[in-house]
C-alpha cells in the first residue's frame, strides 16, 4: 500500500513565510529557508512553496530564497506562484524545484498544462486549485482567492488532468485556516472524477484531523498544512505514529 505524505505549506511573501485564514489576515511566522531546513530535517515528505502574492501583482517568483531553499533541503520540492509560462516553469525548476505548481496562469491560458505536461512529463505538472462555495457551487478563484472565476471545480480538475496534469492540490478556501477539518466533501467530488494524486489543503486542525481524512478518503494521497505545523500545534513524527497506530500507511 502507497505511504500517505505529510507536506508542510510555506505561503511566502516578500520572502517571508506568512499564514491567515481564509486566505485573508496574514501574519509574519518565519524564515522560508529556515523553516525548509527544519521540515526535511523532521520527517516531512515533500515540501509546497507558494510566492502568493506573485499573480496578483503580476510578477516572477522569487528565485533567489528558492534557489538556497531548494540545496538545504532532501525531499521533493513542489512550487508555485507567477507560473505564467513555460519559461516559468524552466526557471523554477532550474532553481531546484522538483515539481512545478500552476494556478492563476493556468486559468489565463489553459494550453500551459499540456505545454508544459509534454516538455517536462505530467508527473511535473501540479494544479493547484484555490475553491469555495458559491450558490452551491464548488467555484474555482484565482490570484490567491481574489477573484471568482465562475469557473466549476469539478470540470476544471477533470480537464486539467485530461490535459497532462499529473497531481491536484485542492485548497478549500471554506476552510483554510479555521482547523475544523479538512473540506472532505469536497475533496470526495474531485477523487471521484480523477485518477492522479489528490493533496488535501485547508483546515487541518490537529492529528485527529488526517486520521478522519485518510481513513474517510482514501483516494486522497496526502495532506497539506502550514499553521499547525508552523507554530508546533502538530509535530510531524507524532502525526505520522498516531497514522501508523491507526493502520494508515506512513513513512516513519
Amino acid at each position: 500500500m502507497i505511504t500517505k505524505r505529510i507536506i508542510p505549506c510555506l505561503d511566502v511573501r516578500d520572502g517571508r513565510v506568512v499564514k491567515g485564514i481564509n486566505f485573508q489576515g496574514l501574519a509574519d511566522v518565519s524564515s522560508p529557508v529556515e523553516l525548509a531546513k527544519f521540515y526535511s530535517g523532521c520527517g516531512a515528505d515533500e515540501l509546497v512553496f507558494y510566492d502568493i502574492t506573485a499573480s496578483a501583482e503580476g510578477r516572477a517568483l522569487f528565485t533567489d530564497i528558492l534557489r538556497e531553499a531548494a540545496s538545504s533541503v532532501f525531499i521533493p520540492l513542489t512550487v508555485g506562484g507567477g507560473i505564467n509560462t513555460v519559461d516559468d516553469f524552466d526557471r523554477v525548476l532550474k532553481c531546484g524545484a522538483d515539481k512545478v505548481s500552476v494556478n492563476s496562469g493556468a486559468i489565463r491560458d489553459p494550453s500551459l498544462i499540456p505545454q508544459a505536461a509534454k516538455r517536462y512529463g505530467d508527473q511535473c505538472v501540479v494544479l493547484s486549485v484555490d475553491a469555495r462555495r458559491v450558490d452551491g457551487q464548488f467555484r474555482v478563484f484565482a490570484k490567491g482567492g481574489r477573484e471568482d472565476t465562475g469557473m466549476d471545480t469539478i470540470e476544471w480538475i477533470r480537464s486539467g488532468v485530461k490535459n497532462g496534469a499529473g497531481e491536484i492540490v485542492l485548497n478549500s478556501i471554506d476552510t483554510d485556516g479555521v482547523k475544523g477539518g479538512f473540506d472532505l466533501e469536497m475533496l470526495q467530488a474531485v477523487c471521484d472524477v480523477v485518477d492522479v494524486p489528490v493533496i488535501a489543503s485547508g483546515g487541518a486542525g490537529c492529528i485527529e484531523d488526517f486520521v478522519t481524512l485518510f481513513r474517510t478518503l482514501p483516494k486522497v494521497d496526502a495532506g497539506l498544512a502550514a499553521s499547525i505545523f508552523h507554530f508546533g500545534e502538530v509535530k510531524i513524527p507524532e502525526l505520522k505514529r498516531a497514522l501508523a497506530e491507526n493502520g494508515i500507511p506512513a513513512r516513519l
